[in-house]
């Protein structure tokens, strides 16, 4: 499950223009999910990282070779036009919205660490991301029926020991109402 409290997800609402391109149209569904750079002066190319995914995704499943789909994170900033250990600032939110996973495969020999789509399709990856923000509102939703159950309990004790006026209060003990008012057997 995402921790939002650390990933510090934003979504928007941008829309692209009416004859979008790829390169607009990948620059708009990073924003919407949250992905883009915050920093003005970042990078304005994430998003060629996004459709390089892409890209090697389909090449690695139209060849049935799926190490062709994982990207080093080296690469992927390079994609960006960022440094590495800029990428791995801006990979955490990539994995925790699942959008991609972190995966190795061995060739010629020697292991490398990359990262792919979390899908054989843009489509797919995406369909993980709404779930995973499906969930986060749905655990949310939880929480406000917890909220709102406690509140009304908390309000219902409020009155209950407003309206309770303690014996001690009234001047009289229970004693004194048992002999001025017998019950009958």
């Amino acid at each position: 499950m995402i921790n939002f409290r650390t990933a510090k997800i934003i979504l928007t609402n941008h829309e692209p223009g009416i004859s979008a391109n790829s390169e607009e149209l990948a620059k708009i569904l990073l924003c919407r999910i949250g992905l883009m750079p915050r920093k003005s002066g970042s990078t304005d190319k994430m998003h060629r990282t996004l459709l390089e995914l892409y890209e090697r995704t389909k090449h690695a499943y139209r060849f049935k070779r799926p190490e062709k789909a994982v990207m080093t994170v080296e690469e992927m900033g390079m994609y960006a036009g960022i440094t590495r250990q800029t990428m791995y600032d801006y990979l955490k939110r990539w994995i925790d919205i699942s959008l991609i996973i972190k995966t190795s495969y061995i060739s010629g020999g020697k292991v490398t660490i990359g990262y792919k789509l979390n899908g054989n399709t843009l489509e797919q990856a995406f369909d993980r991301v709404v779930n995973t923000i499906r969930g986060n509102l749905d655990l949310t939703q939880r929480y406000i029926r917890e909220l709102q159950r406690l509140v009304k309990n908390e309000k219902i004790a409020e009155s209950q020991q407003k309206n309770h006026v303690p014996e001690e209060e009234i001047g009289v003990n229970s004693s004194e109402l048992e002999q001025n008012n017998p019950i009958e057997a």
